[in-house]
């Protein structure tokens, strides 16, 4: 098998020596499972919240030409943390022949690692947010204080030595002359066109465009406000535009701009990439049509059936489909019995994973010993040069020690059962009528559904057996996308509380 390797720090709470940890437990762990690693990509200083990473991208890139099988990270959270970025970019990769693998956490690879992988996921997720609370209250401290909080300073301001704004003369009146002379009727690019032949530019260098002529007369910091999230403190900031000036500009821009076309409606099919053709197995994509009567219909469709490849599998509804689903996963999680062999599950298999933590704390232990020693050795009269030595030693070597277990215990803390509990009960407040909360569910607990003509069978990722829904029991004709179904009533075969 042959591996790459991707790592990643954050720079609120790691450092640059922690990519080289990360690297050297995946070498480790390839070397003890015949993985070849062939390459490495890194992001330094890059939050896991989102997957606009340079090297996590190339990474995607390269996927394509199928030259690894392995993506080997250090803990699941360094690929991401953020469930939507997650699901999409494994889907990605399972679809160029490529499997996540964590060198330090003991995931099954068989569908109730899935669930595993999403409840360390979610747990990663929970932190994050939490870390993103603290922050956001010192940055919210920044607002009430009138400090910049980072980014790009506003053009006609300049920072001061505490990272507050004051006015840049030259540039304000710029300011000043963009908002008048767009009240007396010029046109923005007019202006824009104007300020560059004048050799006008940005703090950095940039030239003036209609973008930004747009964004000045759109900037409430000119009236002096500063704001970050619900927060605004309107005497922030030194005003340079007055309320009335800024007020008559904000209608004229209104009245100018066009009313936008209406755009199509992106259509969530929460079921794709599960969905699969009874008939031939085949994935089940989401297609749209037309009826006679002008009314828009959306279902899904065999890849073999619509590419007239031979399966004569009939298209179902969507809503049909869906709705089936997600009412017949949100029974099964009802049952609480299953809730707790599921977390039991769960708990067993975290115990499998590396044991960084429990080391630690044993060579603390170890250390902690060897300086009691020491003192009851110097309490004795045992005192000679290398008894010092070795006492500051074992000194640096707790606070070493103490250091990398506060560490590890901020990039994984500890998952309880109960959490675990609470975390997948709290799936049973699943709105059905929320399409981003169903496609949550979906991605978590469902691993395939196969649709026959005469049967569902539903897949799930914490059992490796089928579920099956009688379609003769459900009074609609499951071919047929133009019918209106009422809800399903369910026969359930395999139902038990084993995980």
């Amino acid at each position: 098998m042959k591996a790459v390797i991707y790592a990643r720090y954050s720079s609120d709470s790691q450092r640059e020596e922690s990519i080289e940890g990360q690297i050297r437990e995946c070498r480790e762990y390839a070397e003890k499972n015949n993985i070849t690693v062939i390459g490495e990509y890194i992001d330094r200083a890059m939050t896991g919240t989102n997957d606009h990473r340079p090297d996590f991208q190339r990474m995607i890139k390269d996927s394509y030409q199928k030259q690894f099988d392995i993506l080997l990270v250090w803990k699941l959270d360094r690929f991401s943390r953020d469930f939507y970025d997650f699901a999409n970019n494994q889907n990605i990769l399972t679809n160029n022949g490529v499997r996540i693998v964590s060198a330090t956490e003991a995931i099954p690879d068989d569908p109730s690692g899935v669930l595993l992988q999403m409840i360390l996921i979610g747990h990663s997720v929970y932190y994050s947010q939490e870390l993103a609370v603290k922050i956001n209250r010192g940055l919210k401290e920044n607002v009430f204080k009138g400090k910049i909080n980072g980014g790009t300073v506003t053009f006609g301001y300049r920072l001061t030595k505490d990272q507050t704004y004051e006015i840049d003369e030259e540039h304000a009146e710029i300011v000043k002359e963009v908002f008048n002379r767009y009240v007396d009727g010029e046109k923005m690019k007019d202006i824009a066109k104007d300020l560059t032949l004048r050799g006008v530019s940005t703090r950095y260098g940039a030239g003036i465009t209609n973008n930004t002529i747009h964004r000045m007369l759109k900037n409430r910091r000119y009236l002096g406000e500063y704001r970050f999230q619900d927060i605004v403190n309107k005497d922030a900031i030194p005003r340079i535009i007055s309320d009335d000036l800024f007020e008559r500009t904000q209608r004229k821009m209104e009245k100018a701009q066009k009313v936008p076309a209406l755009h199509k409606s992106d259509i969530n099919y929460i079921l794709t990439t599960k969905l699969y053709c009874g008939h031939c197995q085949t994935s089940m994509a989401g297609e749209s049509g037309t009826s006679r009567q002008g009314t828009k219909h959306y279902y899904y469709k065999c890849g073999n059936a619509k590419r007239k490849k031979g399966c004569t599998k009939k298209a179902v509804r969507k809503d049909w489909i869906e709705n089936l689903v997600i009412s017949y996963t949100l029974k099964i999680i009802m049952n609480d019995k299953l809730i707790r062999s599921i977390a039991n599950s769960v708990i067993e298999m975290l115990g499998q994973e590396n044991q960084r933590i429990p080391q630690l704390k044993n060579r603390l232990r170890e250390i902690e010993k060897g300086i009691e020693n020491m003192i009851n050795a110097i309490q004795m009269g045992i005192i000679t040069e290398s008894t010092k030595e070795r006492l500051e030693q074992l000194e640096i070597d707790k606070k070493t020690v103490q250091e990398q277990i506060a560490q590890e215990e901020l990039q994984k803390p500890m998952v309880t059962k109960e959490q675990i509990i609470s975390y997948i009960k709290s799936f049973r407040n699943t709105d059905p009528d929320n399409l981003e909360a169903c496609k949550h569910l979906v991605d978590i607990f469902i691993n395939r559904i196969y649709l026959y003509d005469d049967k569902i069978m539903l897949i799930y990722n914490y059992k490796d057996d089928t579920y099956e829904i009688n379609l003769n029991d459900i009074h609609d004709e499951i071919g047929s996308d133009l019918k209106t179904s009422p809800p399903p009533n369910f026969k359930e075969r395999h139902f038990d509380a084993s995980p």
